[in-house]
């Protein structure tokens, strides 16, 4: 399959608007192949052409939400104050509110281990390179950046995840300085 092929690009735009549509109203270990393709109004053989499984599907459709919440992460300045959460962090928080269906089931206990584990990676891979860029932290030489990375981008995951699946969770702006008042220490 040549993936240049506007047919190509047509169909997997489609098949991403459809897991998309899916996951914000279903868990996506209960969806199937067969459901996308009739929802996406599509063969089910051209659904296995483009993606093995629900679970790629979906991360491929997440990609670019994983970008931008990666991206946002990394830009965040070392020398903001305790108590002013950097406009990034805030960022990623309100994109975060604005498609909580969608994160609620992709980090959910039914959620995407590829989605999770994609997530880590980006973000991981993203706060290395502004390591690299001199934008790290003070007083953490002695840890190699890919480890400090690793570890940030976890606790970021792991406080997202708990907050967008509470039941009464708290706004994105308290969320986000919470993160940022631990991510300081």
């Amino acid at each position: 399959m040549n993936l240049d092929d506007p047919r190509a690009q047509r169909s997997r735009a489609r098949l991403r608007t459809t897991i998309l549509e899916l996951a914000a109203v279903k868990d996506p270990a209960e969806i199937t192949m067969s459901e996308v393709a009739k929802h996406a109004d599509v063969n089910r053989a051209t659904v296995y052409q483009h993606f093995p499984d629900v679970d790629a599907l979906v991360t491929d459709a997440m990609e670019e939400a994983v970008t931008h919440v990666a991206r946002a992460a990394a830009l965040c300045p070392l020398d903001a104050p305790r108590n002013e959460v950097p406009q990034p962090l805030n960022d990623v928080f309100q994109h975060v509110t604005d498609n909580a269906a969608l994160y609620r089931r992709m980090l959910g206990p039914q959620g995407s281990a590829l989605f999770v584990a994609r997530l880590r990676e980006r973000l991981t891979m993203e706060l290395v390179t502004s390591f690299r860029e001199g934008r790290r932290p003070a007083g953490f030489d002695d840890v190699p950046d890919a480890v400090h990375a690793a570890y940030l981008a976890g606790a970021l995951i792991g406080v997202i995840a708990t907050w967008v699946t509470e039941d009464t969770p708290v706004s994105a702006p308290t969320a986000a300085l919470a993160f940022w008042r631990l991510f300081q220490h």
